[in-house]
């Protein structure tokens, strides 16, 4: 009888907690929440955004259904079988049937997974994804260097070569230009090189959909690409223009507080901005 109640509990305190982070999420934070926060995902503005939202919804779709599933199973056999019994244990080797079931609807679900990810994956992936339309690589925009416990940008200057003197960083902001390529998201993306100076860390911008480890001794050619559209649209009613970085792999005692920001700036302003960079990294103060 106890492990009845216990289990009604646990399951009625559960489910008044779903309701109630869905209805209001303000309650998780034991606070207001920022404007441009969400229940769930932040706004997207990349390219490929909706793709990985579309992923994301039918990984989510799948595992619901399966975690109702099993939890119902399990509230019912601990309510049917908890309560003490006279007879004798009967022995039973298992179904052969039954155990085949449950191995080909999770062999067909992520049968699913995969196929439905696979142009996704590619698109965000492989080196041809880098290229423009005569399969040359893109230009490197910076290199982003990951280490204990912060951020930070190297940019190769006027020249667009690195390792000369004209190379200047910018700690914890990675600022990137919004490309006019009239539509095309093929040319919006913005080629970045991901290192790692120590252990194990993990580059995520939620609100462009993108994360990638950082692996120490690894270099990683990596783009984004920010659908100008909806930047416009969500920054309209911000008094922040920009977004979060953060490190998504525990890597120290410090791995909280290692985070970033994101800053999309037009053309003309991020020429403005290089040369800012570029006059400071020369200047004697």
């Amino acid at each position: 009888m106890l492990m009845r109640i216990t289990v009604t509990l646990l399951m009625a305190a559960l489910l008044v907690f779903g309701i109630v982070s869905w209805a209001d999420y303000d309650f998780w934070l034991m606070g207001p929440s920022p404007s441009h926060y969400t229940w769930w995902w932040p706004e997207e503005m990349s390219t490929l955004g909706q793709h990985a939202d579309n992923l994301f919804w039918l990984i989510m779709v799948m595992v619901t259904v399966m975690f109702a599933i099993t939890m119902g199973a399990l509230t019912y056999s601990i309510w049917k079988f908890s309560a003490k019994r006279q007879d004798k244990a009967v022995f039973s080797h298992g179904s052969h049937k039954l155990e085949l079931l449950w191995t080909a609807i999770p062999a067909a679900l992520l049968l699913v997974i995969a196929f439905s990810q696979m142009s996704t994956f590619a698109a965000m992936q492989f080196d041809s994804s880098m290229e423009d339309e005569n399969g040359e690589e893109l230009p490197v925009l910076c290199e982003i260097w990951a280490s204990q416990f912060d951020w930070r940008f190297r940019y190769p200057g006027r020249d667009g070569r690195f390792g000369t003197n004209d190379d200047f960083e910018s700690a914890y902001e990675l600022v990137m230009p919004m490309r006019d390529t009239f539509g095309d998201p093929d040319k919006k993306k913005v080629v970045f090189l991901l290192r790692s100076r120590d252990v194990l860390h993990s580059f995520f911008v939620p609100h462009l959909r993108f994360k990638r480890d950082a692996v120490p001794g690894m270099t990683q050619r990596i783009w984004l690409g920010v659908d100008d559209e909806q930047l416009a649209e969500i920054m309209a009613d911000r008094e922040d223009k920009s977004f979060d970085i953060i490190c998504a792999e525990l890597c120290g005692w410090g791995h909280y507080k290692m985070s970033g920001r994101v800053r999309v700036l037009p053309d003309a302003e991020y020429e403005k901005w290089v040369d800012e960079m570029t006059a400071l990294q020369f200047g004697n103060s």
